[in-house]
């Protein structure tokens, strides 16, 4: 559906110099910086798909998206859209994609959500039982017809959302990216924009780009993710496997009777490990023995089994590496690989 291929992105601006003078100086200069914003790219995504595509800012994430819209050509490299080059078919291309961006609305300001739907109805040259199916569809997993003849200002950011989302489906679009979707909404609402995106790629079979600093997003409805960082792709695969690579760290953290008992022992020793592959911290205050420890390498109850014959427990929690955490740890990688 999607096919990236060795794709860079420089943009060529005014070289700035420093100060007063060299504010003066470059009103006068015709000298130019390159800056390289996306770096070798090749990716391919499949019909049906959802797929995070996550970067911290400037990494290069928007520039592609720009780019696979058609809003922006490459400097090198070729992009495809369903078959079509986006940049130079904008036309056919605009029929194929849908696009909802968190901080920017498609719709019109003063006018009724309904009028904005017509509007778009004819703009995309959607049939009027083409029309009347969809909606009744999107009325169903977004519960638009609560505000659908409100003027769009009069919206709340949740509504709006939902409005917006809508809208980028009216005319049913192959594939559909997604920007900060989520972004400054409750916990229900999030949970209501997650559970329709799901529903409309399981009817439709709609592929999914989406962009987010909003970890839950990922967790709840990707099961790929394309990491970039400083331009240059640094992961791309399921989140499984992400997980099952970087997340292998465990804590377990032990409430026993007796803290004090605890104070010098040692599990790795026991367990013949390296002290580094199986960390040990005591919590006073709280009568906590926490384990740390590699989860290839080591298993819970085998630590489990070796405390309890030498301490008295009381309670067990067991904590895996949290996502945040872990893309945190590709970031690391990726800039240390370079």
């Amino acid at each position: 559906m999607i096919e990236v291929s060795h794709v860079t992105k420089d943009f060529v601006m005014p070289k700035k110099y420093p100060g007063l003078r060299g504010a003066i100086k470059g009103l006068f200069s015709n000298e130019k910086t390159v800056k390289r914003a996306v770096d070798d790219i090749s990716f391919q995504i499949g019909q049906g798909e959802i797929v995070g595509y996550i970067g911290s800012n400037g990494a290069g994430k928007s520039t592609t998206i720009k780019i696979m819209t058609g809003i922006l050509s490459p400097s090198d490299g070729t992009c495809f859209v369903a078959g079509i080059d986006p940049n130079r078919r904008r036309k056919e291309n605009a029929q194929n994609i849908g696009v909802v961006f968190g901080q920017r609305t498609q719709l019109w300001w003063d006018l009724p959500l309904s009028e904005s739907f017509t509007i778009l109805k004819e703009i995309y040259n959607v049939s009027d039982q083409a029309y009347r199916e969809q909606m009744e569809f999107l009325n169903q997993v977004l519960e638009l017809s609560a505000f659908f003849d409100k003027p769009v200002r009069t919206l709340s950011l949740g509504q709006r959302m939902r409005a917006d989302l809508g809208a980028a489906l009216l005319h049913n679009p192959k594939v559909l990216y997604l920007d900060e979707p989520t972004i400054g909404l409750d916990l229900v609402v999030k949970d209501n924009i997650r559970r329709a995106i799901r529903e409309i790629n399981e009817k439709y079979k709609t592929t999914v780009v989406l962009t987010t600093h909003d970890i839950g997003d990922i967790e709840e409805l990707c099961s790929r993710i394309i990491i970039i960082d400083e331009g240059k792709k640094i992961y791309d695969g399921s989140l499984e496997a992400l997980k099952d690579t970087y997340g292998t760290k465990r804590t377990l953290s032990l409430e026993v009777k007796q803290i004090q008992k605890a104070s010098g022992f040692s599990p790795a020793e026991i367990l013949g490990v390296r002290e580094e592959e199986c960390i040990t911290e005591l919590d006073f205050e709280n009568s906590l023995l926490k384990i740390t420890f590699d989860g290839h390498k080591l298993q819970a109850p085998q630590i489990l089994s070796t405390v309890m014959n030498e301490i008295e427990i009381t309670d067990i929690q067991l904590k895996e590496t949290e996502l945040a955490e872990i893309v945190k740890e590709i970031y690391r990688h990726g800039t240390e690989g370079e």
